[in-house]
């Protein structure tokens, strides 16, 4: 049985932090940056808020 990859508590590297802050002031949506990133949502949202990204919330 293969075993599954699991991306777990990676730190961020400079420019993927660089490419949401891009992304960010694209007004893309969470769930969009997040899958661009290969990251979790929840990853995003606690990156932006210490880096005070302002991710636009779609309605």
């Amino acid at each position: 049985m293969a075993e599954e990859f699991v991306r777990h508590r990676q730190p961020w590297k400079s420019d993927e932090v660089a490419k949401l802050r891009r992304l960010a002031e694209k007004g893309m949506a969470l769930k969009a940056i997040a899958k661009a990133l290969t990251r979790s949502e929840e990853s995003v949202k606690d990156r932006a808020k210490i880096d005070r990204i302002n991710i636009a919330k779609l309605r």
